[in-house]
């Protein structure tokens, strides 16, 4: 029998009792997927898929210290569970003290809902949206144009049990959908992306009439040497170029030096990085992003520590009305540093931009300049100043007089997040949004479209 057979709280409580552990945490993700995919016009395949995960983290005490041993196996049969535990307690026997040890969280009564079967997904979550797409298959076909992409829908159930009692869990949907037009010589594409927790918000249609506009700006071709260029960077590329940006604000290495965010003797926490008053933050129970209230951690790392599992998190700023105002830290980095506890949050949302100011109306205000569509093969040049390389992708289109009026051709950039924030000059409305580069790993994102006067475009591509 297998341990998916038995309900995810039932597994959570006999790994436990199996321990002999000084501690052990004990995670189960209960995954399901659901998925479409269509080239040309045309639906290809669609699926569901189902699966668990058990990470069992077990902590021994020693006189030197506190170690800890980390295990994580899927498809795991019930015979197959007391070796499991026993294997996490002989990595942590056989591992040195553990540098960010710390006392296991406690807490108080678990969760109203950690004995409920898990949430799960199924083809159901399209019922609405086929239907359309197939609608929107036709109105591409007759317009000319080929539609290729996939939607991809995705339900976590986490239960985390600890022999320090807490017993949470938290339900997570993702969904996200690429589509993708194309001339029917694929001379031209043209890419939109969305991110959602169930498929109702989500409008094909509209979708293939952006694609759509799109394809004909590209039928004007004009070629643009490298150089410095007013640009227009939508809620999707300014995502990517956050995303990375939190993922490198670590308190500890700011401290130690390592980042953007160091100084001489400390951090930069208390700096204005910019002009515009926009604030940069996280909260577990955003509107429409939400993401889990509690640290899940399934191992150890940077500013993330197996010892915080169960940790309750907040709403954070990370940067406030312009001004830097956390980083990133566990328990045992913040008392390192002397930095408050601040774990990293599932979501991000830039705002303080104007709330009236669309993206259509930030091209109608520009002379002469740039509008981007998305970012990828995004890399890290430089940690010290956070520079970072890409390429331009899916439409690059010259804006003169307020109008689109070409495509050009796309280049590399070399920039900053942190740079292009202090830079930038203006912030439109905030609103959801799918990164296109770290799409796969974070979606729960909310950004406002920025002009930068002056973005670095230091060679051309021929990236598409």
């Amino acid at each position: 029998m297998s341990v998916r057979s038995s309900k995810p709280h039932e597994v959570v409580e006999r790994a436990l009792e199996l321990s002999r552990a000084d501690g052990c945490v004990v995670i189960a993700d209960e995954e399901s997927t659901a998925n479409l995919r269509w080239a040309g016009n045309t639906l290809t395949t669609n699926g569901v898929t189902r699966g668990r995960t058990l990470t069992v983290v077990a902590t021994v005490d020693g006189r030197e210290g506190t170690a800890s041993g980390v295990v994580s196996r899927s498809a795991v049969t019930l015979d197959e569970l007391e070796p499991l535990v026993r294997a996490a307690e002989a990595a942590a026997r056989n591992a040195g003290p553990a540098e960010d040890a710390q006392p296991l969280v406690t807490g108080g009564a678990a969760a109203p809902d950690f004995t409920d079967a898990p949430a799960e997904t199924s083809s159901a979550v399209f019922a609405d949206f086929a239907p359309a797409l197939g609608e929107a298959f036709a109105r591409a076909r007759a317009g000319g144009r080929e539609l290729y992409g996939f939607a991809n829908h995705e339900m976590t159930s986490t239960y985390v049990g600890t022999s320090t009692g807490l017993r949470l869990r938290h339900d997570q949907p993702n969904g996200t959908l690429e589509l993708n037009a194309k001339s029917p010589d694929r001379t031209r594409s043209a890419w939109a992306g969305r991110a959602t927790r169930d498929f109702k918000d989500v409008d094909p249609a509209a979708l293939d009439a952006e694609l759509a506009v799109r394809l004909g700006w590209a039928e004007r071709r004009v070629e643009l040497p490298a150089g410095r260029y007013e640009t227009l960077l939508p809620p999707t590329a300014v995502a990517d170029l956050l995303i990375y940006q939190y993922w490198s604000a670590s308190g500890r290495d700011a401290v130690e030096g390592r980042t953007v965010f160091s100084k001489p003797g400390g951090t930069r926490v208390g700096e204005r990085l910019g002009t515009l008053p926009l604030t940069l933050r996280s909260d577990p129970h955003e509107p429409g992003l939400e993401s889990a209230p509690f640290v899940v951690a399934h191992s150890s790392g940077g500013d993330q520590s197996v010892f915080d599992n169960g940790l309750p998190v907040a709403a954070t700023d990370w940067i406030r009305d312009g001004e830097l105002h956390r980083l990133t830290t566990t328990r045992h980095s913040a008392g390192l540093t002397g930095l408050p506890v601040a774990p990293a949050i599932g979501n991000l949302v830039l705002d303080g931009g104007d709330p009236d100011r669309s993206l259509d109306e930030m091209v109608a205000g520009t002379e002469r300049g740039l509008l981007l569509t998305c970012l990828w093969y995004i890399r890290e040049v430089d940690p010290a100043t956070l520079l970072l390389t890409g390429l331009t992708r899916d439409g690059v289109y010259l804006v003169e007089h307020g109008e689109v009026v070409g495509e050009v051709n796309n280049f590399r950039f070399n920039e900053s997040p942190v740079g292009l924030l202090g830079r930038a000059s203006e912030a439109g409305r905030t609103e959801k949004t799918l990164p296109r580069e770290w799409g796969d790993w974070f979606t729960r994102t909310a950004m406002p479209a920025l002009r930068v006067p002056d973005f670095n475009m230091s060679s051309v591509s021929q990236g598409v």
